[in-house]
């Protein structure tokens, strides 16, 4: 058989699907339509195991977060695309079933929706996925990191109103609606105003924070007495993750509203205090030279402040303070805790009689009687 035969043959066989197709619309709508699901379920399984296959082999950075993120909502996409294509191609078809195509629109609509969402989330990991935000004195990076996150929710949300409008105007009563809107736009907005403004004002709010930069991700902060760091900033709320592992979970207009402490906004580095209350015969100088030996020898001191002073005297004792540096907050807290425990075994040992202690003065009668008299 040669090849013009050959061609004769499958443009015979083609003439005769499409002949049977025409004569049984019903069943080929829906031999069409599992065609085509079964085709987009098919492309996913292929694509599936080809990217299983490359992870096996090697790490590839990209791939692996297209399969954290993107991979249900491109399962959905993908067999609706196929839907799609397949209502367009063969539409005497679907003739009688006028919903079909509308369908297939929708689900197209609703799958690329999700898909761009979700890849806007792989494109901020690949964009920031270099950058070390745990370091303290990482400023610019975590305020890049902060602008980054927050313009992506954004986009994100333009996408989903984007692909809302979309679906609204592919129904013949979606113009309508849009008609009838945009007719009472000035009361809508007022209405909308005042039952939304809460909201407003939280994504306000984010978008002053996202660029003025009074909390950055990863910053160590002080809210509602709490320590902690930031952990998300979200459009409409900021999650702080306590130094116990909790979560404290605050609207994003706290930040812009009420006093909070962010010991990272320009430098991590801090100062820690050691507060000793000892007798008044204790020889400062010793513990002034001990204290400088404990900082010298610890990597958690930065090497720029240590002041050993008596700040204040009582009755019973003197308040003597031990001033230290650090390069941030966790690091200050280890420093002075470390100064805290060998400076007592230091006065314990070598000085016990400089510990605090409560004098009372016991005068005999005879003497007490002559002091009155």
């Amino acid at each position: 058989m040669n090849w013009t035969d050959f061609w004769d043959n499958f443009s015979q066989i083609g003439t005769e699907i499409d002949r049977w197709l025409r004569h049984n619309r019903k069943i080929s709508g829906w031999l069409l339509l599992t065609v085509a699901v079964s085709a987009g379920l098919l492309v996913n399984m292929v694509v599936a195991q080809t990217v299983r296959m490359v992870l096996r082999r090697r790490h590839v950075e990209v791939l692996e977060a297209l399969r954290k993120y993107v991979r249900n909502a491109f399962y959905f996409f993908v067999p609706s695309l196929f839907f799609l294509i397949i209502t367009n191609i063969q539409e005497r078809s679907f003739q009688r079933f006028p919903y079909a195509s509308k369908t297939a629109e929708v689900a197209f609509t609703v799958a690329t929706t999700w898909l761009v969402v979700q890849a806007l989330k792989v494109l901020e990991r690949l964009i920031i996925r270099r950058y070390d935000t745990a370091s303290d004195v990482n400023l610019h990076l975590r305020k890049f990191v902060t602008q980054i996150v927050f313009v992506r929710q954004l986009v994100s949300i333009v996408v989903i109103v984007v692909g809302f409008s979309v679906l609204l105007l592919s129904f013949n009563g979606g113009r309508k609606i849009g008609l009838s809107f945009l007719t009472s736009a000035g009361i809508a907005s007022v209405v909308i105003g005042f039952a939304a403004q809460r909201t407003i004002a939280n994504l306000l709010a984010g978008i002053q924070i996202a660029f003025t930069q009074q909390i950055r991700v990863d910053d160590a902060v002080v809210v509602e007495s709490e320590w902690g760091r930031i952990e998300e900033i979200n459009l409409t709320n900021v999650v702080v993750r306590v130094w116990d592992r909790r979560r404290l979970i605050l609207p994003i207009t706290y930040f812009i509203e009420k006093p909070f402490q962010n010991w990272t906004r320009s430098n991590a580095s801090v100062l820690g205090t050691v507060m000793l209350y000892l007798d008044y015969n204790v020889p400062v100088d010793r513990i002034r030279e001990k204290a400088k030996a404990l900082v010298e020898n610890n990597p958690l001191w930065d090497k720029e402040v240590c002041v050993v002073q008596v700040t204040d005297t009582q009755p019973g004792h003197v308040v003597i303070r031990i001033l230290t540096s650090s390069r941030n907050a966790p690091e200050s807290f280890d420093l002075r805790c470390f100064i805290r425990e060998n400076i007592i075994a230091f006065i314990r040992d070598e000085y016990p009689e400089s510990l605090p202690k409560t004098r009372l003065s016991v005068l005999n009668s005879d003497y007490a009687d002559s002091r009155i008299n």
